[in-house]
């Protein structure tokens, strides 16, 4: 529509993407990962689909406590990107696992001002956090 030559929109499952192996340069992702009950599948299927080099920059929600089963079994505050969030550790070993290098998790204490809104008065501002996480699939 605005004319660039080097973006490609596709549709599919994030536990499953339809891209080809090594063939993506930078994947970006905002508040997606954490709605996955598949986590560690889907930074299987983005290191598989990056090229050696590519970079990894996603915006997402981190628990940085564990989260009560009332909150994690709440559907509604799934949909809301809390339930579904993975503590830090949990995140980098996943990243890991994948086998991205250079990971890296920065919480953004600041976003818990507006977390707060997500849930009144159910105090999920304590609980997580909005955090840039960046990884690279080596060469």
């Amino acid at each position: 529509e605005h004319g660039y030559e080097n973006v490609e929109f596709r549709l599919g499952e994030m536990e499953n993407l339809p891209v080809r192996d090594g063939v993506v340069d930078v994947i970006i992702s905002n508040c997606v990962i954490n709605l996955s009950p598949e986590k560690p599948r889907v930074f299987q299927e983005l290191f598989r689909v990056l090229r050696a080099g590519g970079r990894l920059a996603v915006s997402d929600v981190v628990a940085t406590a564990e989260l009560p089963a009332e909150i994690r079994e709440d559907l509604t505050l799934y949909s809301s990107c809390i339930a579904g969030a993975c503590t830090i550790d949990d995140l980098e070993e996943m990243l890991a696992e994948a086998g991205f290098a250079e990971s890296v998790v920065r919480p953004k204490e600041e976003s818990r001002s507006f977390i707060r809104e997500w849930a009144p008065g159910m105090r999920v501002d304590q609980l997580v956090v909005s955090a840039m996480i960046e990884a690279v699939k080596p060469k």
